[in-house]
This record gives C-alpha cells, structure tokens and sequence, in this order.
C-alpha cells in the first residue's frame, strides 16, 4: 500500500491537528519518546501533531508534570530499594514539590536476580518527600507507580518521621490503581518477586501494620498503590488521594487540547486487563468519547480480547515495540484520521 504524503485538505472550521498522548512503554521508553515517535511518523504522512505525553501516576510522572506545570528539577541523595545510596530527581514549581515513588523506590533500580520482596523499602520515597520539602514545598504531589515494594509504606512513614516531619506540608497521591491496602500484597507483590508463601508473609505484615496506623486503610480505595505506601501515607498523615491518570490529563490541559484535535492517538506498552482499570488509557478513551473525538492506539503488545478493546472504544490499536516501528504504525494509522 502506497503511503498518503500529501497534506490533509483544510475544511473550514474542521480540525486537522491529531492530539498524540501516550503513556510510557514502562522499562523501555518514555512518554516523551513514544509521543515524538508517534509524532514523527503522522508529520511525514502531512498530519500536524500537538505532542501531550502523560501519565498515569506511574513511571513517566515527574517528567510529564514537569511539562504541564513548569518547575525546575533537582536531585537528593537517597536509599532505593535496598538501602542503597542513589541520586533521584524530583521537582519544585512554586510551594508545589513532585515527586515519583519510581525515583527512590522503583522496580527498575532492581536487577531481577537482586529483587526482596520482603526487604524491598520505601525509606528514599519518604528521604525524597522530606528533599522536596526542604526546598520550599507546601504541597508534595507524589506519584506511586512502578514500585518494588510491598511495604505498607512502613518505611517511608519512618524516614519522615526521622526526619523531622512533615513541617505543616501536605501530600497528595497520584494513584493509579484504585486495589484496596489488604489486597495489594496478593495483587501486586507477585510482578516484584514474590512467590506464594511471601505473599502470604507480605498481607499479614500488612494487616498487622493497619492495627498500628492512626487510622484503618483496609477497604479503601486506592490504599493498596505502590505496595500500600499510598495507604499508608493516607492513614499516617492524612494524605489525599487522587486518580493519577485524571490528575495529570488536567494537569496537561488536555480536554481543551482534545476538543481542538481530529483525533487523539495514545499508546502504553502493554494494553490488557488492567488496562480497564483506572490506567491512562482508558481514561483518554472515555474522555474521547465523551468528546464525541476519535480515539486510536499504538502499544507495545496487545493482550486484551475483543470485548476489552470495544469498551475502550479505541477505533484502532497497532503494535508496535520501538522508536521506529512506533513511526511505522503511526504512518500506516494516518491512513484512518
């Protein structure tokens, strides 16, 4: 098939620009990466872009807030998983700080042969809340996905503790699942290394560590986020919860982005069940639907059955794994636009 290079005719008062917002392709490449691939493979088949990578609360968040709000990036000296020093970013816009529970405490910074279930902790997430403090946040927006940890934010809370507090500041979490505080051992901890019998060991650790906490997380919404460090945080210290998908789409402006938009094209690396659940693009869709907006995806791998793909009301879902294919399908897609 002969690609269409040629410019899209203008209609007045018809849009022509397509809205390219994806998520990151979790260990692989960034929002920012997958965005300019997707762009670059529309500009060359004539189609005009405005490129709004985002995110869902997960790895990509600081990169993609920083992009909306503004803010300048620093780094402190913290322990990652395994009580490690590293160097880990976060950002201050005004009295607001952003941090990535990814930075300090991600699955990443673990080598598959060294991963703990059991030991991983959440000490450089609470070492990187109190840096962003210190720099003059009032406000820590902190995002909670990608973790190696299951530790009910046990360590976390104790790092600020040891820290001197929180100093009048407020926390509020971007979750990006909405799995209550006791399920998130048996939900999560198998993708960080844990087999069975440490499951159990992590839930009952869980359980007995909600008795202690100021208030119960157990049976709340979005608790169970990075392990339970977000119900922790929320039981210790009175932290909010709120949707990380939604939190940063309105972040980035992106339903005035969208009205103004053809089309909207997302992606993250793997489309399944989990999808449906709260994850960026399912938000995107629902928003594109609302909007009465096309919606199209290009991932990585696409795992979820016809049915899931028909209540994400995506009009097309390509695969594609790197920077070039990512241009490839995105050409072959502006066909559809």
């Amino acid at each position: 098939m002969t690609e269409d290079t040629a410019e899209m005719p203008r209609i007045p008062g018809v849009p022509t620009t397509i809205l390219v917002a994806p998520d990151s392709f979790k260990g692989t490449l960034s929002a920012a990466e997958v965005a300019q691939s997707i762009g670059r493979g529309l500009a060359a088949a004539g189609r005009p872009v405005d490129l709004c990578p985002v995110a869902d609360g997960g790895e990509g968040t600081l990169d993609a807030l920083v992009l909306a709000l503004g803010g300048e990036l620093r780094t402190a000296t913290v322990s990652d998983p395994l009580g490690r020093e590293i160097e880990a970013s976060f950002a201050i816009a005004g009295g607001m700080g952003i941090v990535e529970t990814a930075a300090a405490s991600g699955l990443g910074l673990v080598e598959p042969g060294e991963r703990d279930p059991i030991a991983a902790s959440t000490f450089g997430t609470g070492e990187l809340i109190l840096a962003a403090i210190g720099q003059g946040a009032e406000v820590v927006y902190l995002g909670v996905g990608g973790s190696a940890t299951t530790d009910g934010g046990a360590d976390a809370i104790r790092a600020i503790d040891e820290g001197g507090g929180l100093e009048g500041a407020r926390i509020v979490i971007l979750c990006d699942v909405r799995t209550a505080f006791e399920r998130a051992a048996r939900v999560f901890a198998p993708q960080k290394g844990a087999d069975e019998r440490q499951v159990a060991r992590l839930t009952k650790r869980m359980n007995d560590q909600a008795r202690r906490l100021r208030r119960d997380p157990r049976g709340v919404p979005m608790t169970g986020a990075a392990g339970g460090l977000s119900g922790g945080l929320w039981a210790q210290f009175g932290a909010e919860l709120v949707p990380g998908a939604q939190f940063v789409l309105d972040a980035a402006d992106f339903d005035r982005r969208m009205r103004a938009a053809r089309a909207v094209v997302t992606g993250e690396g793997k489309l399944d069940q989990q999808s449906l659940a709260g994850k960026l693009v399912s938000e995107i869709s629902t928003r594109a639907r609302q909007a009465g907006v096309p919606c199209h995806a290009i991932v990585g791998t696409h795992e979820l059955d016809p049915f899931g793909t028909r209540v994400l009301d995506l009009q097309a879902v390509l695969e594609a794994g790197t920077p070039r294919q990512i241009s490839a399908a995105a050409r072959r897609l502006a066909d559809l636009l």
